[in-house]
């Protein structure tokens, strides 16, 4: 059984009457790490969103299906999708700034996941939490942890939203364009990091960018979706081979060559 599948997803905004996203199908398999890539309005976010449960239900139609491990997402109630969220699925925004509270200590940030979703005692958190903030590449864990959001880099900042995503180690983890605020090596760095913990812990990655240059340095499947629709998928190394797609020829076009120096 596939870990995550989606079948004829389709998501109307109710205030604009929009279709942002038209018969999506796609699934993704334990361990599988897929790029999902598009220019901006593509509907690729909003697709991540609805599989996470994050998108507000009141401002949209939702239909089809969304299969984590065999149960209908778009059916559970929010109840149900609490249970989920986090704890199975976890997500990485673009902007760490938003998804981090700047009033609280980030080891606490951490370990709020394991307070949700685990009878952990409050010293056993606090382990747990050290144990990500080290395994994510931060320095001096034990004072990373007593430091708040603005006291870290933008690079430091996303790796403490990855170590929060990944403390109770998800079977799905959602990334919406990780790495764009970041500069290029910060950038190379964090996508090896995510690479390295969805090798060690089996964790499946579905990493949201409008780079298939991001996206062919972490995943082994790529999907390119075009208003609303998957216009082509296939193994990374193939679709940059030989593109099918007149939409995924151009955005392999725009990817920018490196200068040979003479």
């Amino acid at each position: 059984m596939a870990l995550l599948d989606i079948r004829d997803l389709h998501v109307t905004f109710l205030s604009t009457g929009k279709e942002a996203v038209r018969g999506v199908d796609l699934t993704i398999e334990p361990g599988q790490r897929l790029g999902l890539v598009g220019e901006s309005g593509s509907g690729k976010t909003v697709t991540a969103m609805a599989l996470s449960g994050l998108i507000e239900r009141w401002n949209v139609n939702m239909s089809g299906q969304v299969l984590f491990e065999g149960n209908d997402l778009l059916c559970c109630s929010r109840e149900q999708l609490r249970r989920v969220q986090g704890k199975d699925i976890g997500v990485v925004f673009q902007e760490p700034m938003t998804s981090l509270n700047p009033l609280m200590k980030v080891g606490r940030q951490v370990e709020e996941v394991l307070k949700i979703h685990t009878d952990l005692s409050p010293e056993a958190r606090r382990d747990r939490a050290l144990e990500a903030i080290t395994q994510v590449g931060l320095p001096e864990p034990e004072v990373t942890y007593e430091k708040y959001p603005h006291q870290l880099s933008g690079g430091q900042r996303q790796r403490a939203v990855i170590a929060s995503a990944m403390v109770i180690r998800p079977k799905l983890l959602i990334c919406d364009e990780p790495t764009t605020a970041l500069d290029v090596t910060v950038q190379a760095q964090i996508l090896e990091l995510l690479k390295s913990v969805s090798v060690q812990y089996g964790v499946a990655v579905l990493l949201i960018s409008h780079d298939l240059g991001v996206v062919r340095r972490l995943c082994e499947s790529v999907a390119v979706m075009y208003k609303g629709q998957i216009v082509e998928r296939g193994d990374t190394e193939q679709v940059f081979a030989a593109p099918e797609d007149a939409y995924t020829k151009r955005l392999i076009a725009a990817i920018p060559k490196r200068k040979r120096h003479a």
